[in-house]
């Protein structure tokens, strides 16, 4: 793909084709808590099988259906692979529109800057286009000269991108000197017009360097939808606050102020002493609905309530997640969509 303005990195409310898992297994970090884990999934899957297909990666399928029992397997394709971890938002493929033709662009994934085995989780790209998972006509487009997770980017679908520096600036990831550099190469990839940057914001425990979508969500292109701190003597709030300032002053495409949505700081939730990064921002859209992670916590049923403003034609559908955060990640973070025509 060449530097074109005819490029379109879909919004994720863009009607789907289908949404990726890539599932727990015995040898990954859930071994210990797959009993809580894989009901977790389950509820993401028969939620997504309802409304588009799914697509499993695995590493056993006659497991997964196990695990799955008696649902439509019409709306399933699975693939059996070796995976080194379950984050499909980060090591699979992220979708483009190139000239009318549809891309999936397989970047490097590096474990969050080095910091966990991928070597079967980097392959798993490439893999799933050379087993024929998608239609004929979308093209492979090999980005592996740059590091770069799905987590790390939100698209209104109109040529902006949010994202956070902490991420995209960590040097262990890519050598890039700035953020001109970055912001030069996401719009030659991604068509984008502008980048939205963050420079405040993060969650304890969060292994990603900040990912922007633990923190603020597009909804729209008029509407952000972000983790607001109440609490003065949450060790969150200076930089949450600060982040809040710098999305205050953001402005949409057309010069206007960005709708903002708050959704509450999620309760702490500890394990083993160490809290754990649980956050309302971590949703994902899907046709008709929205996926958002319940905390068995108060705060759920405000977090669905003002989800159901920024999506109020859309089903709002909490999953708990507390398994998930185990292993500092949430809903989101366990999937990845496909726009169209993909799958």
């Amino acid at each position: 793909m060449k530097e074109d303005a005819n490029i379109l990195f879909p919004a994720e409310w863009a009607p789907q084709s289908g949404v990726m898992l890539t599932w727990p297994h015995e040898a990954t970090d859930w071994k210990d808590i797959l009993d809580e884990v894989i009901p977790c999934y389950v509820s993401i899957a028969k939620e997504i099988i309802k409304r588009e297909i799914l697509l499993i990666v695995c590493k056993n399928i006659d497991n997964v259906k196990q695990a799955l029992g008696n649902v439509d397997y019409k709306q399933i394709i699975f693939r059996e692979m070796e995976i080194n971890d379950t984050w499909a938002r980060d090591h699979g493929p992220i979708s483009v529109i190139a000239h009318g033709h549809p891309f999936i662009c397989d970047f490097t994934f590096n474990g969050w800057g080095m910091k966990f085995a991928a070597n079967y989780d980097n392959q798993i790209t490439k893999k799933l286009f050379s087993s024929g998972t998608f239609v004929p006509e979308v093209h492979y487009q090999n980005m592996m000269h740059c590091v770069l997770e799905g987590g790390s980017l939100e698209s209104d679908g109109c040529g902006t991108i949010l994202t956070t520096s902490k991420c995209l600036l960590s040097e262990n990831r890519n050598e890039y000197k700035d953020k001109n550099e970055i912001s030069d190469y996401l719009k030659m990839i991604f068509g984008a017009k502008r980048i939205l940057w963050l420079d405040n914001g993060y969650l304890v425990g969060d292994d990603t360097d900040s990912h922007i979508d633990t923190l603020a969500r597009f909804c729209n292109p008029e509407t952000i939808a972000y983790i607001k701190c109440d609490d003065k003597e949450d060790e969150h709030f200076e930089s949450l606050s600060k982040m809040e300032d710098e999305l205050k002053k953001f402005k949409t495409i057309e010069g206007r102020p960005y709708h903002l949505i708050p959704l509450p700081m999620a309760n702490a939730v500890y394990d083993n002493g160490e809290r754990l990064p649980a956050t309302y921002a971590n949703f994902l859209i899907i046709n008709s609905a929205v996926l958002f992670p319940t905390y068995n916590s108060l705060q759920d049923e405000i977090a669905k309530q003002q989800l159901q403003l920024a999506f109020p034609e859309r089903d709002i559908i909490g999953i708990n997640c507390l398994p998930l955060i185990k292993q500092h990640g949430s809903l989101h973070c366990v999937t990845m969509q496909f726009p169209e025509n993909f799958i």
